[in-house]
């Protein structure tokens, strides 16, 4: 396993970060294909005997289980100190705005949730996970900021939002003397490439860490067209992301194949080795060992750079979808799902 300082921190992450929404009680959560806890922890510790120490996980992923789940596991296996914990927040529910609950108290009382879920007393990573359009930014950097120095936070993170946000809110960050975002969790792999328009330019510039989420397109960078799995049939919301361009992103995935069995790995490694040539840390779900042992040996594997432009070269431009997709519609005036309760994550 190789390691690299998240962005400006000093946080020594594993180059590959274990995603966690395939852990928790899927009956409490939108996913039925999600591990139970003995499952769930037999990957972890596996995880961890191939020098994973970076784990990502959500409040809202499985009501909180999935946290659970991974802070046991972590607590049994490992001491606090070697594992690097990010976890996210999701924004202001209309009760509370309603009710006068600001930013700040809102993020104290997720994080406090998050911790107990956890069994911990800090997150290396806390993430806002959404852009919350009806909190103002400076409430979520000053909420943020408390948590640092009440020591329950060690650095900040953001997902899914635009180049321009993330922008505007480190540098008022800068001017207030906040914690900036260290780490951008975006939608980001070789069938989606829409971060390198403006996100990637400015993480390079800024030094700002890219540990991005469905590194795999859902397993469809891991798979032969026509090659189907539990995951592919039952994930409604990667199915909402892909399905629409399977016809032209099926020519890249057929480039990964030839790619891989040109180096004897397999579509998995080939996939994961392309995105390690562009961001820190790619955010890998796993539900089996072989997702796990298979992102491992990625780190491994080192492209020509003509293997490079053979596999981004059949690239087009795709629109916006998911909380993406969203955010465009929020940003415009129009109606967002999340105002009525509805999360997609």
């Amino acid at each position: 396993m190789q390691y690299m300082k998240l962005g400006t921190s000093e946080l020594n992450v594993s180059r590959i970060c274990m995603g966690c929404m395939g852990f928790g009680d899927a009956a409490r959560g939108q996913h039925t294909w999600t591990l139970d806890e003995e499952h769930s922890r037999e990957i972890i510790r596996r995880g961890l005997e191939l020098g994973v120490n970076f784990f990502d996980t959500a409040i809202g992923y499985q009501s909180g289980t999935s946290e659970q789940y991974l802070g046991r596991a972590l607590r049994d296996f490992i001491s606090r100190d070697k594992a690097v914990v990010a976890t996210k927040f999701l924004p202001r529910t209309n009760d509370e705005i309603e009710s006068g609950i600001t930013g700040q108290e809102h993020i104290e009382r997720m994080l406090n949730r998050s911790l107990k879920n956890l069994g911990m007393d800090y997150v290396d990573l806390y993430i806002y996970h959404m852009w919350d359009y009806r909190t103002p930014i400076y409430d979520i950097l000053d909420g943020l900021n408390r948590m640092i120095k009440a020591g329950k936070v060690r650095y900040i993170g953001i997902s899914n939002c635009f180049a321009y946000q993330l922008a505007k809110a480190n540098a008022l960050a800068e001017k207030e003397g906040f914690a900036k975002f260290v780490s951008i969790q975006g939608h980001y792999n070789l069938i989606f490439r829409e971060e390198e328009r403006e996100m990637g330019k400015l993480c390079a510039e800024d030094n700002i860490a890219m540990t991005p989420y469905s590194s795999l397109a859902g397993g469809r960078l891991s798979r032969h067209p026509g090659e189907t799995s539990r995951r592919l049939k039952e994930d409604d919301y990667a199915r909402l992301k892909y399905d629409a361009t399977a016809k032209q992103d099926s020519l890249i995935i057929r480039r990964v194949a030839e790619v891989a069995a040109r180096h004897g790995v397999s579509m998995t490694e080939a996939s994961l080795a392309w995105l390690l040539t562009k961001v820190t840390a790619p955010v890998v779900g796993v539900t089996k060992f072989s997702h796990i042992e298979d992102a491992a040996k990625a780190t491994d594997l080192a492209l020509s750079q003509d293997e490079i432009y053979y596999l981004e070269e059949p690239y087009v431009p795709h629109r916006l979808v998911g909380v993406m997709a969203q955010n465009t519609a929020v940003a415009s005036g129009e109606e967002h799902v999340w105002s009525t309760g509805k999360q997609k994550i």
